[in-house]
Order: structure tokens, then C-alpha cells, then sequence
């Protein structure tokens, strides 16, 4: 099997992206054929073996199957149906106080005994070069278990065809709204992970995630003027359930300028909505630049988020150990240590969770056997925290790893990468609509879209997909060329308003980079709509004198 192969998928709803297929093309009904625990564990055994054997004092094994299947629409045809799987065994070792890591697909007792020994070797030669040991905080065996996302309809059990017609009745709702071209995908992912440690842990996990991206573009014939639309659909870490569209979980946004669901997602409403909402574009006002009051939809806010917050707090990048994808971080260790470091305003908390159902952080174990919890980054607008593996959190005086550890790969080795990191709502009943009642000059932003921002994440830029006028406490028209400008902290200290928990929803991100050789992860991000006062907004289309 191919280490990694890509697949081009061009232009989607967050831009061009390469999508890491990981494996052989293979038959659809491939993808349910299960690995016995038994064999897993075997291998595991061979492998923790050998390592000891051969002078490893810590070794972890981690048997993964990872198959995949994207279906690709354009217009009213399927471009594609790629379904792929990948399996193999990856062996981390320390010896000599260095890290050693190899991997194999040769699934046989003797193929992982070898990539034990390799890793072992790797590691001894690392030890010569190293200055300092590795300090693995510990772990208590916990023998062995199982955690599964929790499904109600599987994926890899429901028919291509449809599946395929989703996706084209989608794409034809978004034509008969005024759309002149659409497309629309499926990403689906499952991945198996068996992690056996000498720490004596044995677990078995069953990993599945979903996301159906839309785009709606609508021409101007007499101009040649486009403009196009995103779908708001969420990343979520579910099964096909997503897709049932349960009315009771129907939640109105701000002037019902978009529909959402909180469990389940209706491509064909929202694929309707982009549709005309890309017509309208056309004949958007463009903004005035200028300070406006902003108020951001969760289903922006989870990118500023992820890009403000998320990274900057990744704690290898805070102490310049990962530089790979934008950079290192602002917020270094003499600003948590001070302990009084304003992130934010006293209303700003962020939290970060694994554990949160339905997200794409959401697994039982991290890649190092550390079991899944909460902790907060920032509390009350201070930096208390950030996120760390198990070989750093002696440096934040802690005894304990908070399961930030991850591969994308049986063939990667894990490393520090982010949890679902989030904004909590407002403690006080608090309705998007009755924030904007409150604003006299602002912009009400929806879905995600083009950034910018520096490489210690400080300075940044940020699109969307949507922007409303709001004028004296009611929206207006929609506007076009807007993006606002500022800095992390001056941006988080500027947040006047959160809704409440009612209005509290995840986005996220499918396919988050990092590392060097690269690395693709999936992560959520919650928040209410907020409000943030005075932020500089400029018009995208206009050239500067």
C-alpha cells in the first residue's frame, strides 16, 4: 500500500485544498469488512516485544485502518466516487531517552517485530544527539477497552446512489434559487485505531466523521460580474443521521437570514439559500470602511477561533518547537505565568474539550492512551492554560497529559495538536436578534471565509460568507467587499456581548494542517453569536491609493 496518495479536488467550500486519500482505491464494500481485536492485539504484543527486547524502557503500538469515501458533485453529475483504505502498524519507542519511531504494513508478526527494532535503533541513535531525556508524564494502564463515535445510521451502509442524489437534489435546489453553477461533496472517514502501550493499555476505538460542503456561484451575464456562496453545513464527528433534517432541532439564526440545524443539517434548504443568496450578491452594496459593532454567527466565529485561539495555545508552538503551517505564537510562557495576561474581555471564556458529542475532536483516548477531558484556556479574559502532550506538560508544572496527541496515520507519528477549543455562551438570556437591537452601526457576519493572519497569530484579517448592515438596532441589506482587521488581543478584549446557551453551535474544520513531513487533522469549534464593539472593517474590492 501507498504511504499517501492525494486526491485534487480543487476549488471547495474553503478554498483549493489537497485531500489526503491515504491508501488503495478499493471496492465500496470493502469498507465494512472489520479487523479482529484479537489480531490487533497480537501484533501489539509482538511489537511491544521486540522493543523491550531490543532496550526500549516505553513503547507504544498503534494498529490503524483508515478507509475513506468522497462522492464529488458539479452541476447536476457526479465527477467521482473515490472509496480508499489504509492499514498498517506504526511503533513509537523510547531508549536511551530519545524518541524512535517506524512503521509497516506488513501486518505479520515478524514485519512489526522489525519495525519495533527499527525504532528502536532510531531511538538510540537520537539518544547521542540528544541534550536532554524525554519526561513522559504518567499514564495508568487501563486494560482493555473500546469507545465508538455513537451512530445511528452508517455511513458505509447506505448506498452510493443515495448518497449521489443528495448531493445532485442539493445542487439542483441551488439552480432553481438562481445559482448558474454548483457543487457540492461528501467526505466520509472512518477510522479504526487500536493503541497498545507497556503501560498496560489496550484500546480499541471506531472513529467516524461526515461533512457535506456546498458552493453556489451565480453570473451576471451582462457583465461577466460572479459572485458565489458557501454552505453552512458543519463538520461533525456522526454518522448519516446528519442528514435526517429533525425539525425540533431547527434553530432560526438572526432575522431568519439562515436556517441550521444543531444535529442534523439539511443540504437541500441550505443549498436553496446559497443559491439566492449568490444572486443577491450581485447586487450587494459594497461597504464603507470604517469601525462597526460586529456581530459573528457561530458559524463564522468557529474560524477566528480556531486561528486566534486554537493555534496560538498549541504549547509546541508557544515554545518554538513548531513553526510548520503559520508559525509559532504570541502568547508565550511569561504571559500565562504572569497569570493575569488579558486574552480577553472578563467575559470571554474558551474551553477546551475532547469529549463534546457529535464534534470531530470527539474521541475516548488521545494517540498516546490518555483519556479524553476539559480543561479552560482562558478564563474569565485570562490566559490560564494551553495544550499539551504527555512529554510537555512537566514544563507547565503539571502532572498529568490533557490528551492532546494525535497522528493522522497508522504511518505519522502522533504529536501535539488541537483539541476542540471553544467559546462559552453568555450567562444571561441573551437572542441574536435582541443583540442586534442594541447596535447602532455594525455588520452581522455568517459562514467563513477567506484570512489572514501573521505568523505568531497576532495580526489578522477576516471574510465571511454573508454580511447584513445593521442600522440603529435593525438588519439591513446585504452587503458585499467586507473583511475586518485587527489583533487577537485587541479583538477578544473587545467582545461586548454573548448570546446564550440556546444559541451556543459547533463549526469546524475537516482537514486542519500541520507539522512538516504534514499532518491533516479534524476539530470543532463552538460559540454563541458574539458581539464585538469598535473593530476596523475595510472594503476588499477597493485598491489602496
Amino acid at each position: 500500500m501507498e504511504r499517501r496518495s492525494f486526491l485534487n479536488l480543487g476549488s471547495l467550500a474553503l478554498g483549493p485544498m489537497l485531500v489526503p486519500v491515504c491508501g488503495r482505491a478499493v471496492a465500496a464494500e470493502e469498507l465494512l469488512s472489520p479487523m479482529a481485536v484479537k489480531f490487533k492485539k497480537m501484533l501489539a504484543d509482538t511489537a511491544m516485544g521486540a522493543a523491550t527486547s531490543a532496550g526500549a524502557s516505553y513503547c507504544d503500538v498503534r494498529v490503524g485502518r483508515y478507509l475513506n469515501q468522497f462522492i464529488t458533485t458539479r452541476d447536476l453529475n457526479v465527477e467521482n466516487v473515490v472509496n480508499t483504505e489504509s492499514a498498517g502498524v506504526g511503533v513509537r519507542v523510547l531508549a536511551g531517552g530519545a524518541y524512535g519511531f517506524a512503521a509497516t504494513n506488513d501486518m505479520t508478526a515478524d514485519g512489526v517485530a522489525g519495525a519495533a527494532r527499527q525504532a528502536v535503533a532510531i531511538a538510540k541513535a537520537n539518544a547521542k544527539l540528544q541534550g536532554e531525556a524525554v519526561r513522559l508524564a504518567p499514564v495508568k494502564g487501563v486494560g482493555e477497552v473500546s469507545w465508538a463515535t455513537p451512530l445511528k445510521k452508517d455511513w458505509r451502509k447506505v448506498p452510493i446512489k443515495d448518497k449521489a442524489d443528495l448531493l445532485i437534489a442539493a445542487n439542483k435546489a441551488g439552480f432553481d434559487a438562481g445559482a448558474n453553477f454548483m457543487r457540492s461533496v461528501l467526505f466520509q472517514v472512518n477510522q479504526q485505531k487500536y493503541f497498545a502501550s507497556t503501560d498496560g493499555s489496550y484500546i480499541d476505538q471506531d472513529i467516524h466523521r461526515i461533512w457535506m460542503p456546498i458552493t453556489a456561484t451565480a453570473v451576471d451575464k451582462a457583465t461577466n460580474k460572479f459572485r458565489s456562496r458557501d454552505g453552512l453545513s458543519t463538520p461533525v464527528g456522526m454518522g448519516y443521521e446528519y442528514f435526517d433534517g429533525r425539525p425540533e432541532d431547527k434553530i432560526k439564526a438572526a432575522g431568519g437570514v439562515a436556517t441550521l440545524y444543531k444535529a442534523s443539517y439539511d443540504p437541500i434548504e441550505d443549498a436553496r439559500a446559497a443559491g439566492r443568496h449568490a444572486r443577491e450578491k450581485l447586487t450587494a452594496k459594497s461597504v464603507e470602511p470604517g469601525k462597526y459593532d460586529l456581530v459573528l454567527s457561530p458559524e463564522h466565529l468557529w474560524l477566528t477561533i480556531h486561528e486566534s485561539v486554537g493555534h496560538p495555545t498549541e504549547l509546541d508552538r508557544v515554545l518554538g518547537y513548531e513553526a510548520n503551517y503559520a508559525g509559532t505564537s504570541f502568547a508565550t510562557l511569561d504571559k500565562w505565568q504572569s497569570k493575569k495576561f488579558k486574552y480577553g474581555a472578563e467575559r470571554v471564556n474558551i474551553v477546551a474539550d475532547k469529549t463534546i458529542p457529535g464534534s470531530l475532536g470527539a474521541v475516548g483516548f488521545d494517540d498516546e492512551g490518555v483519556k479524553c477531558k476539559t480543561w479552560d484556556i482562558v478564563k474569565d479574559g485570562v490566559l490560564v492554560n494551553y495544550q499539551a502532550t504527555r512529554d510537555q506538560v512537566h514544563m507547565l508544572g503539571e502532572a498529568e497529559s490533557q490528551g492532546c496527541s494525535y497522528a493522522d496515520s497508522w504511518a505519522s507519528v502522533q504529536f501535539q495538536r488541537m483539541p476542540n477549543v471553544s467559546l462559552s455562551a453568555g450567562k444571561a438570556a441573551l437572542t441574536p436578534d435582541e443583540m442586534i437591537k442594541d447596535v447602532k452601526k455594525g455588520i452581522y457576519i455568517i459562514g467563513a471565509g477567506s484570512f489572514s493572519i501573521d505568523q505568531q497569530r497576532y495580526n489578522f484579517q477576516f471574510g465571511g460568507q454573508l454580511f447584513f448592515e445593521i442600522k440603529d438596532g435593525k438588519l439591513g441589506a446585504q452587503l458585499e467587499d467586507v473583511a475586518y482587521q485587527s489583533n487577537t488581543t485587541e479583538f477578544w478584549n473587545a467582545c461586548s456581548a454573548l448570546c446564550d446557551a440556546s444559541d451556543w453551535r459547533m463549526g469546524g474544520s475537516f482537514f486542519d494542517g500541520k507539522g512538516q513531513p504534514s499532518q491533516s487533522s479534524a476539530v470543532s469549534h463552538g460559540s454563541p453569536t458574539a458581539r464585538f464593539n469598535g473593530v476596523n472593517v475595510i472594503n476588499t474590492a477597493r485598491k489602496i491609493a
